[in-house]
């Protein structure tokens, strides 16, 4: 599957267009609503291509691993490609209210939503509008299909769950009220599962299952037990790129010290702090002044975190291994296979 990889980005990215044309060509020129269609072409264009497409990529490469040759015409593989751009439409809302919440500067390399001349605080709305898209481009292509219910309550489900990760998110590092007794690897563990593991593993693999017609509840809960684990380690990658990422490659620069995060660096540093060490991160953590984030990060590098990632990144892939020997039974070993191949030592 690795070798269609840059072909099947090639073939998704270039659908993009098409998928703006469907939301947008009809009411372009509407007397009532033609000014918010262009308005929502901008919100489009801006925040949903750019990324690395991973997720959506995820659908149309799984579909095409589990239906074969065969099913891969009808205007199934469209179908493949649209229910790809709705994951990345999910994404785009996700990122544009989160970057509101989390006061951030750069997403992709460029400004974010929000802090474009002139938008502000209307970002709130942009984002439901991407949200909205979704729901008409299923509605587009997957109506009268058997598995349209199954893929509406899929995405409704999972924007449910992320939401509610995001909460536990933004409960747990309230800004400017550091309590590091709440950055426990228990409430670190529920956060990554429900704010970035559903939406960002299993939503694109489950959706690829429906359309191929795999529904069955056994199938979906091994596969659901590979990619919430797959997406632990993901979230683990990016709270460690945060701090020690280049910021010319990840193309954001790095806040989670300064929001006051519960990420895995300040829960693992925390089991293994010296009393002096947890006063240093007490007096630092979650402060905007750039002294006191660079002298959490220089515990980091007394606590060697790097080293301490980089056994973890080990043994998480091992870990991942042997899920997928056990849970892919009846399902593409391949698909598990090149996700954990493509995540694994990333640097974006």
């Amino acid at each position: 599957m690795n070798s269609h990889m840059g072909s099947e980005r090639q073939e998704f990215s270039s659908y993009f267009e098409q998928i703006v044309q469907d939301l947008t060509s009809e009411d372009l020129g509407h007397p009532e609503v033609g000014d918010a269609i262009t308005r929502l072409k901008e919100v489009l264009e801006y925040n949903t291509p750019g990324g690395k497409c991973n997720r959506g990529v995820t659908v149309l490469a799984s579909y095409k691993e589990l239906v074969g040759p065969e099913l891969q015409k009808d205007g199934n593989l469209q179908r493949a490609l649209a229910v790809g751009w709705c994951v990345e439409l999910l994404q785009a809302f996700f990122l544009v209210a989160d970057d509101i919440m989390d006061n951030s500067v750069t997403r992709r390399g460029q400004p974010c939503w929000y802090r474009k001349e002139g938008i502000g605080l209307d970002a709130v709305n942009d984002s439901f509008l991407l949200e909205a898209g979704i729901y008409r481009i299923l509605r587009k292509y997957c109506r009268g299909k058997p598995y349209y219910l199954s893929l509406l309550e899929l995405f409704l489900e999972t924007s449910y769950q992320t939401e509610l990760g995001q909460a536990l998110d933004l409960i747990t590092a309230q800004p400017g009220k550091v309590d590091l007794n709440r950055y426990t690897e228990k409430r670190y563990k529920a956060i990554v599962k429900y704010k970035t593991a559903f939406y960002s593993f299993y939503l694109p693999v489950a959706a690829a299952m429906y359309m191929a017609g795999i529904a069955g509840e056994a199938e979906h809960k091994n596969a659901k037990t590979i990619l919430l684990e797959m997406g632990e380690f993901f979230q683990i990658q990016d709270d460690y790129l945060d701090c020690y990422g280049d910021p010319s490659v990840t193309g954001k620069i790095g806040t989670d010290i300064q929001d006051n995060k519960c990420g895995w660096l300040v829960v693992e540093a925390l089991k293994r702090v010296s009393p002096e060490q947890r006063q240093v991160l007490e007096e630092n953590y979650g402060r905007d002044e750039p002294d006191k984030v660079q002298r959490v990060k220089q515990l980091y590098d007394e606590l060697d975190m790097a080293a301490i990632y980089r056994r973890y990144e080990e043994e998480s892939y091992q870990r991942l291994q042997l899920l997928i020997s056990q849970h892919a039974l009846n399902l593409s070993r391949e698909i598990f296979l090149s996700l954990a191949h493509k995540i694994y030592k990333r640097q974006k």
